[in-house]
């Protein structure tokens, strides 16, 4: 006779999708705002530096999800994703500051579309999260530059 497996016992039930996008979302905005103010804790650099950076960081994330996938398909399209985000990142360290906004705002949609077509396994959380921090961060910059501040000084 067979015996089976223990159910795995957890302290509450199963978070919904819908549980599970609110979460993403709430974090997206506590990151967003924390990446947003970045440039006050790295002073020694520029803002437009600093957020390039930033861009930087999360397009690389995408690239370890991509490797975590496996497909190497995927792996090329993510890297090739990621150099083209790199690249705009770099102009927009001495180039027009819109380029940090069209950076983030653009990889805003990448997420979005990526969630709705779950492009990479796995990840089912991330985009969410990641929209909100990129067009948060977007949203800001677009202000600053609005207002005046000189993001490269």
């Amino acid at each position: 006779m067979q015996v089976s497996p223990e159910p795995e016992i957890r302290d509450g039930p199963a978070p919904t999708n819908q549980q599970s996008t609110r979460a993403a979302v709430f974090w997206g905005v506590v990151v967003g705002g924390i990446q947003a103010a970045s440039p006050l804790a790295v002073w020694w650099l520029t803002p437009a530096t600093v957020y390039a950076l930033g861009l930087v960081l999360i397009v690389a994330v995408y690239i370890g999800f991509a490797v975590a996938d496996g497909r190497k398909q995927i792996i090329a399209v993510e890297c090739c994703v990621a150099a083209t985000f790199v690249v705009l990142a770099a102009a927009a360290v001495t180039g027009p500051a819109w380029l940090l906004v069209l950076g983030y705002a653009g990889h805003g949609v990448k997420d979005l579309w990526q969630h709705r077509r779950r492009y990479v396994t796995q990840t089912r959380w991330w985009p969410p999260f990641c929209l909100v921090v990129d067009w948060i961060v977007a949203l800001v910059i677009a202000l600053e530059i609005a207002a005046g501040v000189h993001l490269h000084q």
